[in-house]
């Protein structure tokens, strides 16, 4: 348990019910790493039921238990900066690490990554991003830094399917496509975090001009999820230290689900805009014998 949390949970700690301070007395006394809480094993192991950690939490300021947990994360993110040791999501990376193990942490890990997201992944929400991408008169695709190269792959290979998709770069242009869109439009919203500003403030604009809004996130619980029609969530259980590594698996994961669900729902005729423009992309590549330059 980190300093800050420490001190905020011994902050109300005279005001909890003698159940609650059970869970406090359990937390403020646990070794272990935040990303390893589970609520039905903490539930178990201070002796309490799920209720009263739900109660907890709230106690605390945090909406629920994610939120706290996320909040944890963090913290611990913090803590292991300050000493030198970075948090990677499922391994922790320092100087002391032997260079030729890298490669198979870094495989291991995005494995990992990939069949949580898979077991993440509500079936009825997959259904209707599907769907709302194909009624979509247009899209368009807001997110920012690590996020704009999973909303670029996602125009891409929609545009690959002759549909209408855009998105933009200069956050004013943001504003005003996202306060233009109207009840047949879609807007598409790409966060890891679900906190950064300008994604969460675009969807906000988005649903109240009438459009659609989907998101795609990590964190079941994060604020952009409040202005989402329909959320596909890649995990709940991932970090933010090191998150320019891998925070791009389970998005392009996500993006492929997609656009394979969109090609797979109507088949017919998409398959066949996505043969004349992949006939056209490919009349740009060198073929053997080509000269070059």
């Amino acid at each position: 348990m980190d300093a800050l949390m420490r001190r905020k949970i011994e902050s109300v700690y005279g005001r909890l019910r003698p159940s609650e301070k059970k869970t406090a007395d359990y937390l403020l006394e646990y070794r272990g790493r935040a990303g390893d809480l589970l609520l039905e094993e903490l539930a178990r192991e201070a002796g309490v039921s799920q209720p009263t950690i739900l109660r907890f939490v709230k106690a605390l300021g945090y909406r629920g238990f994610r939120e706290f947990k996320y909040a944890l994360v963090q913290e611990e993110g913090r803590e292991q900066r300050e000493e030198g040791e970075i948090e990677l999501y499922g391994f922790r990376l320092s100087s002391r690490d032997k260079l030729e193990e890298i490669p198979g942490k870094i495989v291991g890990t995005s494995i990992r990554m990939l069949e949580e997201t898979l077991k993440s992944i509500r079936a009825k929400d997959y259904e209707q991003a599907v769907e709302a991408i194909l009624r979509a008169r247009s899209i368009v695709i807001y997110s920012v830094e690590n996020s704009v190269c999973t909303a670029s792959d996602l125009m891409t290979k929609l545009l690959y399917l002759g549909l209408d998709c855009r998105m933009y770069g200069d956050y004013y242009l943001q504003n005003v496509s996202a306060t233009n869109l109207g009840k047949e439009d879609l807007a598409i919203g790409i966060s890891y975090s679900g906190c950064s500003r300008h994604t969460v403030e675009m969807m906000a604009l988005a649903r109240k001009a009438g459009a659609g809004t989907l998101v795609l996130t990590n964190f079941e619980n994060s604020l952009i999820a409040r202005y989402a029609d329909i959320l596909l969530c890649a995990s709940n259980r991932q970090f933010l230290c090191g998150d320019t590594i891998f925070s791009r698996i389970s998005q392009m994961a996500l993006v492929d689900m997609l656009y394979a669900g969109v090609l797979n729902r109507d088949y017919g005729r998409l398959s066949k805009k996505l043969n004349k423009t992949s006939a056209l992309v490919a009349r740009r590549a060198y073929r053997e014998g080509d000269e070059i330059l």
